[in-house]
């Protein structure tokens, strides 16, 4: 079932996830300056081993697209889905073939966790309605994501300020892949999430009374009458001064109702 291949998904990138914590960067590796072992050691046959497997991952990351299509989500398989997942086998190919290991495999550290994360959202999305309150969190998935690429862009762009047995082919490549993702998951979360909310309050600006014909007309002066006849409340977009002008005139009838 499709609840069963998320799953494995999510417990395969789990083991992605240990086995580059074991194969360095649980303790061996340095932030600041790796360069690549291409050695027959166990720990570098080891972490050869694991980009190996996150490259395969890359395909197993296909059935991304078809956990949309299934639920339907056909707008999920966008232009930003489309080249992230494009590119990537052919990216991590490069580095599998040339650079398998070292600085560069941070990267992929954070990737796998990020997707744990995001394949765990996708487990609980999938279980149906009921559990749908257990990820009011989706928004910030997109926030893990874009706080993954200016850790991926700053941990390889500080190796021009230093010396580094690293190829630098490969540090400007991955750099530049983290800043243009950036970019690109920055313009999808304004686009679903910050102009949601702006169309929100837009729509919470200003309200024109409108008057419910079946409740009284006055009722111990309109002040107090004001709830009771105007029941609805619609927003238009037009300043706040209009309903509230509109409560000071209505204000000023009453008094003069008074008056007389």
């Amino acid at each position: 079932s499709l609840l069963f291949i998320i799953l494995l998904q999510t417990l395969f990138s789990t083991w992605i996830f240990y086995e580059y914590l074991a194969s360095g960067w649980w303790g061996e590796y340095s932030f600041r300056c790796q360069p690549v072992d291409y050695s027959y050691s166990k720990t570098a046959l080891r972490m050869a081993a694991t980009c190996w497997w996150y490259y395969f991952s890359k395909f197993t990351e296909f059935f991304d697209t078809l956990f949309f299509i299934l639920r339907k989500k056909n707008e999920h398989v966008s232009a930003l889905h489309v080249i992230h997942h494009g590119c990537m086998p052919m990216s991590v190919w490069f580095g599998v073939k040339f650079a398998p290991g070292g600085h560069s495999t941070f990267f992929a550290l954070l990737n796998t966790f990020v997707h744990i994360v995001m394949y765990f959202y996708y487990m609980v999305s999938a279980m149906g309605p009921d559990y749908q309150k257990y990820i009011w969190w989706k928004k910030y998935l997109t926030s893990l994501q874009m706080v993954q690429f200016v850790l991926i862009f700053s941990h390889q762009f500080q190796l021009l300020f230093t010396s580094c047995d690293y190829p630098p082919g490969f540090m400007i490549f991955i750099g530049l892949h983290g800043v243009l993702f950036l970019f690109l998951f920055s313009d999808f979360y304004r686009t679903k999430y910050q102009s949601a909310e702006s169309k929100k309050k837009s729509n919470q600006g200003a309200c024109m009374p409108v008057e419910d014909n079946h409740k009284p007309r006055y009722e111990n002066g309109y002040s107090k009458a004001y709830p009771a006849n105007f029941s609805s409340c619609y927003s238009n977009g037009v300043s706040n001064g209009v309903s509230n002008g509109y409560h000071r005139a209505h204000s000023g009838v009453n008094e003069s109702e008074k008056d007389k």
